[in-house]
């Protein structure tokens, strides 16, 4: 075995033997959770480009710190499935598909969701706290700010690998994950950049409050070759 072999085995290993049953006994329909938000956004962009479409989608799943805190709080859950409009809408859907997919075979749809949401609320809660800062602040925003759609499913994708990178000990892959949104936000300091950060910290915290329990549950299998995969 090759030392990329060794590395790769150690990096992913644990992951790999929690997906690759599911994954090969079921197929797609082992992960019908990200595969309908596939579908979701994917519709959802189509609508949004469409004249009489817009106004609906902003509607229901645009989030802006403009808005009253109420109503980014009805519409915060969509926002995970609203893509951005000057991005790719392929590179969201296969970034749904691929991070949404693994959460959902190794913690079940319904913890993938709750942290999606939890990395997304904390983007858009950062948006609200970083206004009222100014720009005179080091976690700051510029008043302007209060008119740009909030990130959309990157928060969720990016809170939920590093999660993953958390639960199956992937330290090289979340820190990765992590080191890139500190560069996007150095090279193009810009709202969705930051809600990154936001939702990358939140996850942390929640890592943080869940690891003891972890750490009971790996003594408990007493190999020490990886988690074992959270049923839903």
């Amino acid at each position: 075995m090759t030392t990329l072999a060794r590395w790769a085995r150690a990096e992913w290993g644990a992951l790999f033997a929690t997906v690759r049953g599911p994954l090969a006994e079921r197929r797609w329909c082992a992960v019908p959770m990200a595969v309908t938000a596939v579908c979701l956004t994917a519709l959802l962009h189509l609508v949004h480009h469409q004249a009489w479409g817009y106004r609906f989608v902003q509607d229901v799943g645009g989030v802006r710190a403009a808005d009253p805190l109420w109503a980014a709080l009805l519409r915060t859950p969509l926002s995970l499935f609203v893509p951005a409009l000057d991005l790719p809408v392929w590179g969201a859907l296969a970034q749904i598909l691929l991070v949404f997919g693994l959460a959902e075979l190794c913690l079940g749809w319904w913890r993938t969701l709750v942290i999606a949401y939890v990395a997304t609320l904390a983007g858009t809660l950062y948006a609200r706290l970083g206004i009222w800062l100014g720009p005179g602040s080091p976690l700051g925003l510029p008043a302007s700010d209060r008119w740009v759609v909030d990130a959309g499913p990157s928060a969720a994708v990016v809170g939920l690998a590093v999660f993953l990178g958390w639960r199956y000990r992937a330290w090289v892959t979340a820190s990765v994950v992590v080191v890139a949104m500190v560069v996007e936000v150095a090279l193009k300091e810009n709202l969705a950049g930051k809600e990154h950060l936001a939702a990358i910290v939140a996850v942390l915290v929640l890592c943080a409050v869940v690891e003891p329990r972890q750490r009971r549950s790996r003594d408990r299998a007493g190999s020490g070759s990886g988690a074992p995969p959270i049923q839903s």
